[in-house]
């Protein structure tokens, strides 16, 4: 018998995300991922001036606008093959890699964690042994007794009130859910801290870009950052020491709690480790440029094929042909006009909506491909990439995770394979934010050494010459390879297309009928209790979808939606 199963809307994602799945003898046997939201943005930029893309554009989302903003100045600086300060480029990555920092915590700890954390078990557990548990794991500092029965103790409150806030409607006692009572306490603690822990990745970005979301400093040709020594309104020695603050407590959860919590609580989960891998296909980008001209950078790229680690081509610099050349996106399943796949020079976002339709176009997202081929973007795509590149930060962390996967678990047998997998993605998450506060770091550094020079230049200027010109902007943001593309006729925008992460793992079926990361994923994986479709949500939750992103609306017609009263 055949069960037709529809989660709608997905909830703690951003954006909008239906998904339905056929369930034959417990296992899901075909799927569908749509988007449910028009991105009209597009439309917005046709004819504007380029300097301004930037501020549009990183309102695609209220979560990823950092690196909206800084792909689209990258998009128009490679259309006019600009140089750009070595400041500018480094205060860029400082603000990227902080939001990534911050995204990553937020991510496994509010937005997944409940997937396998039983909230109301905790109150069952013994604080001491949970303390002790979580002290033989890792030198995290708020992982003492005290602090766990304090968490308890709130959590009771909120229990017995009947007020659970943020743990409300949480599939408590699913039976897919394994873990002993203590751990469960130790993830609820560590939930709790966490949302301390990702403000000061929130205080980076607003010190570099004048506020968080949304940053204000960034423009073609640099940065509007001015530096200087003593001047309170300048980015001085003062201010950088106060960022190298928050980076160094940052560094301390997110290496004592959180690199230990993800393999900690997998080891409860490895049946996970065969489960969701979906395409095999993995594609990320450079980043962290640390010269003028983006040839050079801290975070490698590359394009891996059936998850053979040793079909690895890398990307390489911002004016790559290889990638440049490899992206196309379909809108043969997508409520757009038009079949064919195109490259997104040419692209087109018309739309054409015809209702949800099994066979026919059933979603607002398109369908990239690379070279022909669908992939996954996205943290394990950066780690496999920058595993086979030799990085150092990824190997390390890898080698660490796997470490402690086999000690708690107790076998020592998991094959590196496990990684293509549900909990491979939260694994590889957790390793790519162990690397990314080494990177920042590294950055911090490289800002003070080069002020320190007397460099203090952080603009160069634009000049758009008359005629067409092609440029695409890239960066490895935290849900993947994100790039715009942008054509500009005579100093003004012709064409605009944004190819986002969660465009790439949440499209639908493509030109040829290829199913994208989200459907493959969720191919095979069983369903205990079709009421409660806990093992769909797991799945697509390791993907951190931003459906905001992948599309956007607008409303022609002006209608009013709704009123705020400022008192």
């Amino acid at each position: 018998m055949t069960t037709r199963i529809t989660v709608d809307p997905i909830t703690r994602i951003e954006g909008h995300l239906r998904i339905d799945v056929e369930v034959d003898d417990g296992k899901v046997t075909k799927s569908w991922a749509s988007g449910q939201m028009w991105r009209g943005i597009e439309q917005i930029l046709i004819g504007r001036d380029p300097r301004d893309a930037w501020s549009y554009t990183q309102r695609f989302c209220g979560v990823c606008t950092t690196v909206h903003a800084i792909t689209s100045v990258r998009a128009v600086e490679n259309a006019l093959q600009m140089e750009i300060p070595l400041n500018a480029q480094l205060i860029r990555n400082i603000i990227q890699t902080a939001h990534a920092v911050q995204d990553h915590i937020v991510h496994f700890y509010h937005l997944s964690a409940v997937d396998w954390v039983d909230v109301v078990s905790a109150l069952s557990a013994d604080p001491v042994a949970t303390s002790k548990l979580a002290e033989s794991l890792s030198d995290w500092s708020l992982n003492g007794p005290h602090e766990m029965k304090a968490v308890q103790e709130r959590l009771k409150t909120f229990v017995g009130t009947g007020q659970l806030g943020p743990f409300a409607s949480g599939y408590w006692g699913h039976p897919a859910m394994k873990l002993p009572p203590e751990v469960n306490l130790l993830g609820v603690a560590h939930y709790l801290q966490a949302l301390d822990v990702q403000n000061h990745a929130n205080k980076i970005v607003a010190i570099l870009g004048g506020k968080s979301p949304h940053i204000q400093n960034v423009a073609v040709g640099g940065v509007s950052n001015s530096i200087g020594h003593d001047a309170p309104s300048v980015l001085n020695i003062e201010r950088l020491m106060l960022i190298k603050g928050f980076i160094d407590k940052l560094d301390h959860f997110v290496k004592s709690a959180y690199m230990t919590d993800v393999p900690a609580i997998g080891a409860f989960y490895l049946d996970w480790a065969g489960l969701g891998g979906g395409v095999t296909n993995y594609l990320t980008v450079p980043d962290c440029p640390i010269d003028t001209t983006g040839t050079e950078f801290l975070l490698p790229g590359g394009f891996i094929e059936n998850a053979d680690l040793s079909t690895m081509k890398p990307i390489k610099t911002f004016n790559d042909k290889y990638f440049r050349d490899g992206v196309a996106e379909s809108s043969r399943h997508a409520w757009y006009e038009g079949e064919a796949a195109l490259h997104p020079f040419k692209g087109e976002t018309n739309p054409q909506y015809t209702d949800f339709q099994d066979e026919g176009k059933y979603s607002w997202v398109k369908a990239p491909t690379f070279y022909g081929k669908r992939a996954e973007v996205g943290p394990l795509a950066d780690v496999l990439v920058g595993v086979t590149a030799g990085h150092e930060g990824y190997t390390k962390y890898l080698d660490q995770t796997m470490g402690i996967l086999k000690s708690v678990s107790g076998n020592p047998d998991i094959p590196l394979a496990a990684v293509h997998s549900t909990i491979g993605r939260h694994a590889a998450r957790a390793i790519r934010c162990g690397v990314m506060l080494d990177t920042l770091h590294d950055l911090w550094q490289r800002l003070v050494d080069n002020i320190g020079t007397g460099d203090t230049d952080t603009f160069n200027s634009p000049v758009f010459p008359k005629g067409e010109i092609e440029g695409v902007g890239f960066h490895a943001a935290p849900r993947g390879a994100l790039s715009h593309w942008v054509v500009i006729e005579d100093a003004k925008i012709k064409n605009y297309q944004a190819v986002v992460p969660s465009t790439w793992n949440a499209g639908p079926r493509d030109a040829d009928g290829q199913i994208g990361p989200y459907e493959s994923s969720l191919l095979g994986t069983p369903i205990a209790d079709p009421e409660k479709p806990l093992e769909v949500l797991r799945t697509i939750h390791s993907f951190d979808p931003c459906i905001a992103c992948a599309i956007h609306m607008v409303d022609t017609e002006q209608k009013e939606i709704v009123k705020v009263k400022v008192l």
